[in-house]
């Protein structure tokens, strides 16, 4: 990261916003850094603050931090951001944050983004690393619960990165259901087919993507076919519970950080607290990756895994963003 910053960003910050953002990634590059920050956690040298949640239990929104870096010589980075699902009636989208990174060497910040095109494109690439390490080959069918900006990036990402012969979504609202899938088939060039149930979209599905806001089950052990792997997504929060108890029964489980899902994560903490789970059967993906941990003990065997997010993701995109900004003078600079 140290590599893209210039002097002149001693004195100036650095803004950066969606379209510029999303100009200046492309898919491959953004999952070699979700890989690097997942190899890197395994390794110890990732550096993770513990993140904060403020729920407000009356509207179901809640307000997140959190601060990382991958090393102590790159720069830290601190998203602060809020879930609102009520935006989705005013028309607004229901993640909103913003990332600040400061400079490795000063500590003085040097740039803010716009966390929102930082977390859509991080976890979309983060789902595809895992797929890639959990997924048995070959991936042809794929199922999403969820239409939202989640669901579509995972569309979008899975459609580029393995070229399955279907993807199928299904949304509670039928209208957005059908509009995902119209748009999302002109986009990919492909077949992404509008599920009239949950249960439907991920029959015979080799991948199951879960992204809801979700704080009961939508998905069912006795939906998925042997083999399947399932990504939760929406289950970033003690009090969101995409799958039950049923399915972390029956499969293997992996999660993006032990030490955070065992606090955060909706069916982890569940599982635990009722002993229907130990510590000991929940890895991380890392560990997989540095080849530590079999994905799979059989090709039948049920794979879960729960991502809740994580500040070094950012950390590890920020720094992408940062050394092409300066290398294509993109973004726009103001005065501290």
């Amino acid at each position: 990261m140290t590599d893209g910053l210039s002097m002149r960003l001693e004195s100036t910050l650095l803004l950066l916003g969606r379209q510029e953002i999303e100009a200046l990634l492309d898919l491959p590059s953004v999952v070699a850094t979700q890989r690097a920050v997942f190899t890197q956690l395994e390794s110890g040298t990732a550096q993770l603050g513990a993140r904060t949640l403020l729920p407000n239990e009356e509207d179901g929104s809640i307000v997140f931090s959190y601060a990382a870096r991958l090393n102590p010589a790159e720069a830290a980075v601190c998203k602060f951001g809020s879930v609102v699902p009520g935006n989705k009636q005013r028309g607004l989208p229901i993640i909103a944050a913003i990332v600040v990174a400061l400079h490795p060497e000063t500590g003085r910040p040097v740039a803010v983004l716009d966390g929102e095109a930082i977390t859509n494109a991080r976890t979309a690439a983060a789902s595809v690393v895992a797929a890639q390490a959990l997924a048995a080959p070959p991936i042809r069918r794929i199922g999403i619960l969820g239409a939202g900006i989640q669901g579509r990036s995972r569309a979008r990402a899975f459609a580029a990165e393995f070229a399955p012969s279907s993807i199928a979504i299904w949304s509670p609202d039928a209208e957005q259901t059908w509009e995902a899938a119209h748009a999302l088939s002109r986009d990919t060039g492909g077949s992404v087919v509008p599920a009239s149930a949950a249960r439907a979209a991920v029959t015979d599905a080799d991948i199951v993507i879960t992204c809801t806001h979700s704080r009961a089950p939508i998905l069912s052990a006795a939906w998925c076919s042997p083999g399947t792997t399932v990504i939760s997504v929406g289950s970033f929060a003690p009090d969101r519970r995409e799958v039950g108890l049923d399915l972390l029964a029956q499969a293997r489980i992996f999660v993006d950080h032990v030490p955070t899902a065992t606090v955060q994560a909706g069916p982890i903490i569940e599982a635990l607290r009722d002993a229907a789970l130990g510590v000991d059967q929940i890895h991380s993906i890392g560990s997989v990756l540095v080849g530590r941990t079999l994905a799979r003990t059989h090709a039948d065997q049920l794979v879960f895994y729960n991502s809740v997010g994580l500040g070094v993701q950012d950390a590890a995109l920020t720094g992408l963003l940062l050394s092409r900004a300066a290398a294509t003078e993109a973004g726009r600079h103001v005065d501290l």
